[in-house]
């Protein structure tokens, strides 16, 4: 896997970066509720600059409008909210794939998720739903957006797994992924004794500063 996500300029370790560390670092403000989940599994992980999207409940226009102007490497992230009609389906997803997009964020759900596993490419949503959503309402893309409880600018950098969705901030990503990369080349260098021995002394420290 690559160290740098294509379209970005975070440094390394973007692609790799883990969403638990990167929350570690920036706290829950900037991690997405739990009801926005991979939609297929095992869950690949999406990372890269976000291309912001808003649609309306029931329509999906402006997010089929966005698969042909968002850049490659770009996250995809649409807020919409609604439940009842789907915002893609297996054909847009194929083509945002083959256009390099690098995969879906959607405060809502898609259809055909299927095609998707099939064909690999990462969508995160709040369900599946057979019904197409309506194309009737025209839209500025990459303006800010609230997705998940949180607010994600154009370009803010969108890291997703299994283990959750956070969104970095754009200005801040070149030091917040080098601190990043630093925190998991420690934390992979401890051995599990070594952790649990500082673990042990932090937690009897706690526990006798309470009593």
């Amino acid at each position: 896997m690559s160290d740098t996500t294509p379209g970005t300029d975070t440094g390394p370790g973007t692609t790799w970066t883990s969403p638990t560390t990167l929350a570690d670092l920036l706290g829950g403000d900037q991690v997405m509720d739990i009801g926005i989940r991979a939609l297929w599994t095992p869950a690949p992980r999406v990372a890269g600059p976000a291309f912001t999207v808003r649609c309306p409940p029931g329509d999906n226009l402006m997010l089929h409008a966005a698969i042909y102007r968002a850049e490659p490497g770009s996250v995809i992230v649409v807020e919409s909210g609604d439940l009842t009609r789907a915002l893609a389906g297996g054909n847009v997803m194929r083509i945002a794939q083959r256009r390099g997009v690098a995969g879906f964020v959607l405060d809502g759900t898609v259809r055909d998720i299927a095609e998707a596993r099939e064909a690999g490419f990462g969508v995160y949503g709040r369900g599946v739903v057979p019904i197409p959503g309506d194309k009737g309402v025209v839209a500025p893309l990459n303006e800010p957006v609230r997705v998940g409880g949180v607010t994600v600018h154009p370009g803010d950098v969108v890291v997703a797994d299994e283990e959750g969705i956070v969104v970095v901030p754009g200005d801040k990503a070149p030091s917040v992924f080098a601190d990043a990369a630093a925190k998991q080349a420690k934390e992979q260098a401890q051995t599990l004794e070594e952790w649990e021995a500082a673990h042990r002394a932090k937690i009897e420290a706690l526990l006798a500063g309470r009593r």
